[in-house]
């Protein structure tokens, strides 16, 4: 593995999340992996659990780890080539990222989608100009349509936890109270969709009419529209909500009977509960869900040190 960008960079999928177990059993096994190695963290958007665990997971790898808050800690960043700067940017991906790939041997970016011109945001701007630019390895911490790391926690928490071969997992839309990006709704699909063609699980997404994901993205999941149905003898159950695609990045709807409660759960098979978080409680999740021994949320975000630890230990691997 060169980057780490979306699931199209990694080689063997099983293989990633076994890696990711394996760092849990034993974090310090590959410590000498890390040793005089730098990683850089960049940050355009706010961050508690993926900074955090990479952090964690680099520092595990015995790398040195440099944080920076885009925008807050540097000069604002122009991402357009060509373009002639005389706006609020003051300085050009170019040159701040080859820059940073000479003090750093891997980048990790996390850059969300701006949720007003779909076109841009689902170019990978942040992304691909700093794979263009930097020269070592990038990282992606979330960007406008994707969050890899927070996909491969999910896979390795749906493997820690299931009680059967093939569970049935339910990706399942939640009231908020503004727009918010598709990129993880996107990215659990993306990582999920593999494993429902391998015959791993059986995978299924409920939403409103109007919240159909990017077909890239969902791939052949059936889409149930009526969240009872869907929940119906489901094994795990996944919370999230995202904005319109098709009406890019609007609110069609904040129904407050899509949110989580536990007469809801009842209907699964004993399923368990997971979201990314930050979750605003009994707004999507019902305390009663989020408190309950059906809930894996804090388990899942453990899992995402895992996660980052087995992505950066094959980066390493590779490195020259």
């Amino acid at each position: 593995m060169h980057h780490f960008i979306s699931l199209a960079d990694v080689t063997d999928l099983d293989a990633l999340i076994q890696s990711g177990r394996d760092a849990k059993a034993n974090p310090f096994a590959d410590e000498h992996l890390g040793h005089h190695k730098t990683i850089g963290l960049l940050f355009f958007n706010s961050s508690l659990r993926t900074r955090l665990s990479t952090e964690k997971a680099a520092r595990n790898l015995g790398m040195n780890v440099m944080t920076l808050n885009v925008g807050a800690d540097s000069w604002g960043l122009e991402m357009e080539d060509g373009v002639f700067m005389n706006a609020d940017k003051a300085e050009h991906v170019r040159e701040a990222a080859a820059v940073m790939g000479r003090y750093c041997d891997i980048l990790a970016v996390r850059a969300f989608a701006g949720l007003k011109d779909r076109e841009a945001d689902y170019k990978e701007q942040v992304m691909t100009q700093f794979a263009k630019y930097a020269g070592v390895p990038i990282v992606n911490l979330e960007s406008a349509t994707r969050h890899p790391l927070q996909s491969l926690a999910d896979c390795i928490t749906i493997e820690e936890a299931k009680t059967k071969p093939k569970p049935k997992v339910v990706l399942t839309w939640l009231p908020h109270i503004k727009p918010l990006p598709q990129a993880v709704a996107n990215s659990f699909c993306e990582w999920m969709n593999p494993r429902a063609a391998a015959g791993q699980i059986d995978f299924v997404v409920t939403h409103p009419k109007g919240y159909e994901l990017a077909p890239e993205f969902v791939g052949d999941a059936r889409v149930i529209y009526d969240q009872n149905e869907a929940f119906e003898g489901a094994d795990f159950i996944y919370g999230k909500n995202w904005s319109s695609y098709t009406q890019y990045g609007q609110m069609l709807t904040d129904d407050p009977s899509w949110a989580v409660t536990m007469d809801k759960m009842n209907l699964t098979n004993n399923g368990k509960f997971m979201h990314c978080l930050p979750v605003r409680r009994n707004l999507k999740v019902a305390d009663a869900v989020l408190d309950s021994p059906q809930s894996l949320v804090i388990e899942q975000a453990a899992n995402r040190e895992w996660s980052a630890q087995a992505v950066l230990k094959e980066i390493l691997l590779n490195l020259k």
